[in-house]
């Protein structure tokens, strides 16, 4: 069997939490390794027995196991021999395997991206016998693990004394493979490997980039949903290799057991409009308790207060119960909206971004107590705190997040009249707040489409979502400048009938930017179980819309 070196991971260091300006150099970051949420679904379980091998390996080993087949697909048999190892002994097998994680530099005013890495570990695989002439027959399936070469191990009293190695190549389903306009197709991928080159796949429509996905926390398997788009007949969906766009001589390549492969969908017929849509993905527990503009900066030392809320999260305009006890000061107290304000891309020669306060009402204590509704403002999405001060003072605080959401245009009994869509307004005036044009779904071709979002971050990992138009990338959209506030432009094509828009997250890359960070300003198709801001208790959505052209 041809051996092949697997990339090893960027060893990360997580260091003190500080507050550092956004614009500075990478030196003194700090970097957090993000491992998969606990309870996070879709994450096959470890290899084998799980448990961890631990063993030495001498120069030189005088026995081999060999495989049959020697590589195959996740689920396919094979046997290993073994000869040569010591007669009549006990014999531990071992696969090798990894961990991802997500790295992301995260600060009181934001959190960057910073890519990914792998520890690779082994894992003990089974144990054997030998007979009097020092072999063993062992018959195994292949795990659902990364892809790639596997290196086994026969280890004796903690000291290997054989080795081997099994490869697991990739597979994909795709389901179904018929529809109308608009069907969520699922595409299950196996056998991605914990390397930079092999761990990535991208997905193409037609020859069109849809966007790529991987399996940093998901072991190998990468699991997402695309739509139906186009005219009636087929259509072909190709999914390989890529980081993030597709490398298209991949047999030539150190990894050319990496390949995808193309399958074919059937449009049967354009069955009209469908209705906008946002998905989040499921709550899931955060990997880490730091959270952005989480900063005790001005905190009365003397305070014991605890401030709670009935919810955690939640859209623009939605309202919270807070309660706060053990207050000992007393009187009217404020309660502050902690966010930020600024943007991107005048750093670092300007301010970039800085902390801003925004009053969310008062409220007067009873008995070292608070309680009292507040309004979520209509501003920055992400990570934000609700503060509860007398004077200048910080009495309590609490985190809450604030989710993405669609902004409803409305007619003035206040019934909606669409859901984020509208024909642009041609004024050269900017939009004005409150929408972005004329609402409605249909247009004719070459009018100018908008999409209007509210509680967009400001982070790397929140600042921007990425549009696919027909299931082809047409670009992305940034909401810091604008407090969270997004309309998005494009024009509609494509002949008369039905077109589909997907909005997905991505990595933003650009202020700070940094050398070697993979997968940026590209859709992220595997948000709901593949995302790094899951780790942080982000709730990243994807977001559907359809138009209707005209003549």
């Amino acid at each position: 069997m041809k051996k092949r070196n697997v990339v090893r991971g960027i060893i990360a260091i997580a260091v003190a939490f500080a507050m550092i300006s956004p614009a500075m150099a990478v030196e003194g970051d700090n970097i957090l390794t993000l491992y998969a949420p606990k309870d996070l679904k879709g994450v096959p379980a470890l290899p084998y027995t799980g448990e961890k091998a631990t063993f030495t390996v001498p120069d030189i080993l005088t026995a081999s196991i060999s495989a049959d087949p020697i590589q195959g697909h996740v689920g396919d048999s094979f046997t290993l021999t073994g000869k040569g190892l010591p007669a009549s002994t006990s014999v531990t097998l071992t696969w090798s395997t990894a961990t991802g994680s997500w790295m992301a530099d995260v600060q009181p005013n934001t959190v960057n991206y910073r890519g990914f890495k792998y520890e690779k570990w082994a894992t003990n695989m089974a144990t054997v016998t030998t007979d009097a002439t020092g072999g063993f027959v062992y018959k195994g399936v292949a795990a659902e693990d990364f892809g790639g070469p596997h290196d086994i191990y026969g280890v004796v009293n903690g000291v290997a004394v054989a080795k081997g190695g099994f490869q697991v190549n990739p597979s994909w389903t795709m389901t179904p493979k018929t529809g109308p306009v608009g069907t969520p197709i699922q595409v299950h991928y196996t056998g991605l490997s914990a390397s930079l080159y092999g761990h990535g796949a991208v997905a193409m429509w037609d020859n069109s980039y849809l966007g790529f996905g991987s399996s940093v926390w998901t072991r190998g398997t990468l699991n997402f949903t695309m739509r139906a788009s186009g005219t009636v007949g087929n259509h072909f969906v190709t999914i390989g290799n890529g980081t993030p766009v597709r490398y298209l001589n991949l047999r030539q390549s150190p990894i050319a057991y990496a390949v995808g492969g193309m399958q074919i969908f059937k449009v049967t017929k354009d069955a009209g409009f469908i209705a906008p849509s946002i998905e989040y993905p499921d709550a899931v527990t955060p990997s880490t308790e730091l959270r952005t503009t989480l900063t005790t900066q001005g905190m009365d030392p003397k305070s014991s207060a605890k401030a709670t809320l009935d919810v955690s999260s939640g859209v623009v305009g939605s309202k919270a119960k807070l309660n706060v006890t053990g207050l000992s000061t007393t009187g009217t107290h404020q309660v502050v909206w902690a966010t930020v304000v600024g943007n991107r891309v005048n750093c670092p020669t300007s301010s970039c971004w800085v902390y801003s306060g925004v009053p969310l009402g008062t409220a007067t204590e009873t008995g070292g107590t608070i309680s009292t509704d507040v309004t979520i403002p209509d501003h920055l999405g992400g990570w934000h705190v609700i503060q509860i001060k007398s004077g200048d003072l910080i009495e309590a605080q609490i985190p809450f997040y604030v989710k993405a959401s669609i902004f409803a245009f409305k007619d003035k009994s206040g019934k909606t009249i669409t859901n984020g869509v509208a024909l642009a307004d041609p004024s050269p005036l900017p939009e004005s707040r409150d929408g972005a044009g004329i609402p409605t779904y249909t247009f004719k071709e070459g009018q100018d489409v908008t999409l209007s979002l509210k509680g967009v971050g400001w982070t790397q990992l929140d600042n921007t979502f990425a549009v696919d138009y027909d299931n082809n990338y047409i670009g992305y959209s940034c909401g810091f400048n604008t407090n969270g506030w997004v309309v998005v432009h494009f024009p509609a094509v494509g002949g008369v009938g039905t077109h589909i828009i997907d909005l997905y997250p991505l990595y933003y890359s650009l202020q700070p930017s940094y050398a070697n960070v993979p997968y940026t300003t590209r859709p992220v198709l595997d948000w709901k179980n593949n995302e790094a801001g899951l780790a942080l208790g982000y709730q990243l959505p994807a977001i559907h819309f359809t138009i209707k052209i005209v003549k």
